[in-house]
């Protein structure tokens, strides 16, 4: 048998106690539920397993039928825990056992809430005890009441009391969270000796030999399992587990990648959809197998006999360390893609895929190893100066790989980067990169500088936070973008009438493409709403954050500026600067997404797209401004007062402004003028481009845009020439001798009206004789165009044709009257002038 050294469970070390956790927790969260029914190390944790006993002993309904634990032991199970958060308790642990007495406690006050009722009921049935003076109840009855009375008060006060240890429990929780957070800032300003100066180094060579003692036991420990393995009658099956652990993580991964390439495509819809399925299914396979294929070699080891304390924390330990390790390059794979550009979800090109893929290798093979160094640090209870060089060490190998990571980024040849543009349309220049990748790369950038700075001067804890955030970061946000693909690629595939999902839904059900279309961009926008928000949370976990913790307002400022009533405090002037920032770039990206997503779905014309988009800007910023007040301490009913008193400026000095703007309202709400009509407002006329809630721009003929105030709109006669209808009008006043022939003058004017292509047949086109003054015959010709915007050029096209035909025929105008029959027309009739389409 082999040597077993017993160890008490283990605790993290001084140092680490207040540092952020392995940066493994999107991994778990995401695949746990897949590992947790065969991969025992990683089996339930602390929490779950005690949350589950404790349902299961609490729960009086379960399938044991255990009775409900009583006031007393929850009270004293409470008062067990200690009020102060030492350096060596676990902040999670105690948080866990705090939970599971405050759930009991709910559970236990939710049941006495319905026993209480069903004891009401039953008072009820037994009616109205009788007053004094009045003859008294059967003895039974009597009985029965005094007994369900006393049930009733016994019953009431353990439920006020099983509220109380709720309350109490909620209250120890959130002291020990704020404990935790003074801690961990205590944590981030420790100093330590720097890795330069003399004084670490001698540190740490006189902590070498006792280190390296704990190790060897450790060591001792794993090498006296495989002996036990080999020594016993198992010896064929630890061979026959480590065999297949090797093929599983060498032939399992390569052979899982080839089947996935060649079996998913062809029954994975067409489009965007395959790729995000592929690199998903890529994560979850590689996870499970290099998962089972660890699980595969810690079962080898245990064929020799149960394995110690110490042994199964490093089980523990190597385990998650695998499993984020392949979650970590199965993501990477899948966004850049090196080998299948078609398959690749980053929008870059081939050489800057290919000379970024040893990133996530680099990546996931640092956190790794330093995670379980961590570990076993704290396995053997490692001396701090060891705890000191490992952080220090890994730190600076993050921050290393980091480093040449941005110089790869910006290092694009331009010859390369132009012929791959040209080939695949994957542009990655410095102009085409959006804002929000600027200012991730630009914060990794400062990251690793900070983190090389602490590390030089000593501030070690900090240095391993700042490396440890930056790495999580990426990864948080490399599986956001992953994720934010898949929902819109299957938000399209289910719901789109271009999808064959979305085909057979418009078929069966009727529904139109253009609200299936609708639905999906909505349902889109709200998942990835849903992933940013716990995208914000899982960017927390190194910290120990959660949403709780995330959205409670609180200060640790003690000294803040007051003004009158209003007092300024640091933290809510940075809380109002925030709320700006972030208002105004939601408002933005909203009115993005709306312009350029949701609306292009819709039936809604684009001045109106335009109006609901400006205005909806308007509104959310007023409302933006006014959180970002209440957040400084204005209330809203301070601001109403600054408003009242500022309405009698506004009534005078910007009554033009209020003015247009009121109009610009009315033009949204009643749309007599739209973007894309043809209005004539005074001597303007031309097309209106863009309606807003102050003004109406409009382009003339020659190009030019003017700028009209709505009022003028509101206030005036507007000529809308496409409002009713689109076509245009064709309108002759020809005069002509008294003598003319007016029969073959008018057969002429049809005739040219008919010629010409652009004059509609219906309505068909029309010459009356509209009267005789002067000597002089006036025949008025009427033709209609499709577009109002054509009737200059078609009436120059007609009049040619006229002059022309009149002119073979030996007929002539009458100019002597031209002038006064025009002049006449335009004083009794509204029609406009001979050089004016109508």
């Amino acid at each position: 048998m082999h040597h077993r050294h017993t160890f008490p469970p283990p605790k993290p070390p001084a140092l680490l106690r207040c540092l952020p956790a392995a940066p493994w927790p999107l991994a778990r969260l995401l695949l746990c539920w897949l590992l947790a029914g065969w991969l025992g190390a990683l089996g339930p944790a602390p929490a779950l397993a005690q949350e589950q006993s404790t349902k299961s002993s609490m729960d009086q309904t379960g399938k044991d039928n255990t009775p409900l634990p009583q006031v007393d032991e929850l009270r004293k199970q409470l008062d067990a825990i200690p009020r102060k958060l030492d350096e060596a308790d676990s902040n999670r642990q105690l948080l866990d056992e705090i939970n599971a007495v405050g759930t009991a406690a709910e559970r236990l006050a939710n049941h006495r809430t319905t026993e209480l009722a069903e004891l009401d009921l039953r008072l009820a049935g037994l009616g109205p005890a009788p007053a004094k003076g009045t003859p008294a109840e059967a003895p039974d009855v009597a009985a029965q009441r005094a007994s369900l009375n006393k049930q009733r008060t016994d019953i009431d006060a353990e439920l006020k009391l099983a509220r109380l240890i709720a309350v109490d429990a909620e209250q120890r929780g959130a002291d020990l969270v704020r404990q935790r957070r003074l801690q961990f800032q205590a944590a981030l300003t420790t100093h330590a000796d720097s890795p330069l100066s003399p004084s670490f180094w001698r540190t740490l060579r006189q902590a070498a030999p006792g280190d390296f003692a704990r190790l060897q036991v450790l060591g001792a420990d794993l090498l006296g399992a495989a002996r036990a393995a080999l020594d016993s009658k198992h010896r064929n099956a630890f061979q026959g587990y480590l065999l297949l652990a090797l093929l599983l993580a060498v032939a399992g991964t390569w052979l899982a990648e080839r089947i996935l390439v060649r079996v998913l495509p062809s029954r994975l819809p067409t489009g965007r959809l395959r790729r995000s399925l592929l690199a998903m299914a890529a994560i979850v396979a590689n996870v499970l197998i290099i998962g089972t294929a660890m699980q595969f070699a810690w079962s080898a080891l245990k064929l020799g006999g149960p394995l110690p304390d110490n042994l199964l924390a490093l089980q523990q330990a190597t385990v998650r360390a695998a499993a984020y390790a392949a979650f970590v390059v199965t993501l990477g794979h899948g966004l850049l893609s090196r080998r299948r550009s078609s398959w690749r979800l980053l929008p870059i090109s081939d050489d800057l895929a290919r000379r970024l893929s040893p990133l996530p290798w680099w990546t996931a093979t640092l956190s790794a190893l330093g995670a379980v160094v961590t570990d076993v640090n704290a396995i053997i209870g490692a001396s701090l100066a060891a705890e000191v060089l490992v952080h220090a060490v890994f730190a600076l190998l993050l921050s290393f790989s980091v480093a040449v990571a941005l110089g790869r980024l910006h290092a694009t040849p331009d010859g390369a980067a132009a012929g791959d543009e040209a080939a695949h349309g994957r542009p990655d220049s410095e102009a085409s990169r959006p804002l929000w990748v600027g200012l991730i790369l630009a914060g990794a950038g400062v990251a690793v500088v900070l983190t090389v700075a602490a590390v030089a001067f000593g501030f070690i804890a900090l240095a391993g936070t700042l490396a440890r955030q930056m790495v999580w970061s990426g990864v948080v946000f490399a599986t956001t973008y992953l994720l934010f693909q898949l929902a819109d690629d299957l938000s399209q595939a289910l719901l789109s009438s271009k999808g064959r999902v979305g085909a057979r839904i418009h078929n069966t059900l009727g529904i139109s493409a253009q609200l299936l279309d609708q639905s999906a961009v909505v349902l889109s926008g709200l998942l990835r709403v849903l992933l940013f928000f716990y995208m914000v949370i899982a960017l927390m976990a190194p910290l120990g954050t959660n949403p709780d913790e995330l959205f409670r307002r609180g200060s640790n400022v003690d000294h803040n500026l007051k003004v009158g009533d209003l007092t300024l405090a640091p933290q809510a002037l940075l809380t109002a600067l925030a709320v700006v920032c972030a208002g105004f770039v939601a408002i933005r990206i909203g009115k993005h997404w709306l312009s350029e997503r949701y609306f292009p779905h819709t039936s809604l014309e684009p001045g109106m797209r335009s109006s609901i988009v400006t205005l909806l800007g308007y509104v959310g910023g007023v409302v933006v401004i006014a959180v970002a007040l209440a957040g400084l301490g204005i209330s809203v009913e301070r601001i109403a007062w600054v408003a009242s008193a500022l309405s009698v400026g506004i009534g005078f000095g910007l009554q033009a402004i209020v003015q247009n703007f009121i109009s610009g309202l009315i033009l949204l709400a009643e749309r007599p003028v739209k973007v894309g009509d043809w209005v004539v407002l005074g001597d303007t006329e031309g097309d209106v481009r863009r309606v807003n809630v102050r003004a109406t721009e409009i382009q003339l003929g020659d190009r030019s845009t003017v700028i009209v105030p709505n009022s003028e709109f509101i206030t005036k006669t507007v000529r809308n020439m496409t409002l009713g209808s689109a076509q245009g009008r064709v309108l002759l006043r020809l005069p002509a001798p008294l003598d003319t022939d007016a029969r073959r003058m008018r057969a002429l004017i049809l005739q040219a009206f008919h010629a010409h292509e652009d004059i509609l047949e219906n309505p068909a086109p029309s010459v009356t004789l509209e009267g005789v003054q002067s000597g002089t015959l006036t025949f008025l010709a009427i033709g209609y165009v499709s577009s109002p915007r054509n009737a200059a050029g078609v009436r120059s096209d007609v009049l040619f044709a006229i002059l022309d035909a009149l002119r073979e025929a030996g007929l002539a105008l009458s100019p002597p009257a031209t002038t006064s029959v025009a002049q006449a027309q335009r004083d009794t009739t509204p029609e406009p002038p001979l050089s004016a389409p109508a």
